[in-house]
């Protein structure tokens, strides 16, 4: 047992961002307004405990429209964004529902739009299969949009066409810089957002991990393995001076040897993943040693997002 202090530093801003705040509250007055049942198309958010919490309170998840088994009970979108489609055949099948994406993810969405119409061809930067990036590229028709994940697809594009490129709002801000510049080498002309769509969210909890990183010989970042923001924490927290990172993630083993080793740990959230969630982690670790904890402000997040209109 190791009897000297250990010093955890706790990343803020960490943890829910606007976004998040908006859609699960957009569950929680459904849920008054309409009485249970109401459903929700896929994962509210990617973190198991909010979506077995909902469930506890009457929510039914579901991963497409056809499993919606009572028509008149409404539908909730996730806040990740869904395709043009996902509406389309809400409309077809009579179905009320209630739009949770993040206004964030809404703005790329009438960016591809606006670029389409202005005849560009659309690149995308972002992971394949994730919600969010099915919904962008949803929003066209397909063979609209151009998806790359790394450098290296950016020698698969070969076009005399006008090129614009937009990005996931979660991704790394710094491998996406990398990919950004590859872009500009190879098309000179490439149009970009007006503003980054890395969403504030992520960047700033990205800044948060990049300042403390260093001090740290331990790392834990709180979130669901489907979280592409979280593991993105996970990776920036390695690449910046803190090899032993890891997502603590529902199955996750609170890895004893290496906390009575560390003098410095580092905690974070991420923008999924409740309070609830950090305090069970430091708990944990507390009973193992002896903690002093100092929070590690980098800024103060003030946003929030409105309600949807049949809500307010």
């Amino acid at each position: 047992m190791n009897s000297e202090t250990l010093n955890i530093h706790l990343c803020a801003p960490r943890g829910f961002c606007a976004g998040v705040d908006r859609a699960v509250e957009i569950v929680e007055k459904s849920l008054t307004k309409y009485g249970a049942p109401v459903y929700v198309r896929h994962e509210i958010v990617h973190n198991k405990h909010v979506v077995n919490t909902l469930t506890d309170k009457g929510v039914i998840f579901v991963d497409e429209l056809d499993e919606v088994k009572d028509k008149s009970r409404p539908v909730i979108f996730s806040a990740h964004g869904v395709s043009k489609k996902v509406f389309e055949d809400a409309d077809i099948k009579n179905i009320q529902f209630i739009d949770a994406t993040c206004p964030l993810v809404s703005k790329v969405h009438r960016e591809a739009e606006m670029l389409d119409k202005q005849g560009y061809k659309i690149i995308l930067i972002g992971h394949k299969n994730h919600p969010e990036v099915i919904g962008t590229m949803g929003q066209l028709a397909e063979g609209k949009v151009i998806l790359i994940e790394k450098i290296q697809d950016i020698e698969k594009i070969n076009t005399d066409e006008k090129i614009a490129y937009i990005t996931q709002t979660t991704l790394s801000v710094d491998d996406t810089a990398e990919i950004v510049e590859a872009l500009k080498k190879k098309f000179s002309r490439i149009k970009e957002p007006l503003k980054s769509d890395i969403c504030y969210a992520t960047t700033n909890r990205q800044a948060a991990v990049k300042a403390v990183a260093p001090k740290c010989d331990l790392f834990f970042v709180v979130g669901s393995r489907q979280s592409s923001n979280s593991l993105r924490l996970v990776e920036v927290a390695s690449k910046n001076g803190c090899e032993k990172s890891f997502l603590v993630h529902q199955d996750f083993e609170i890895p004893e040897d290496l906390i009575q080793k560390a003098k410095h740990i580092g905690i974070t959230s991420g923008a999924s993943a409740p309070e609830v969630l950090v305090q069970n982690l430091i708990d944990k670790i507390s009973k193992i040693r002896t903690t002093n904890i100092s929070n590690e402000v980098i800024m103060d997040e003030n946003v929030s997002f409105k309600l949807p209109k049949e809500l307010r």
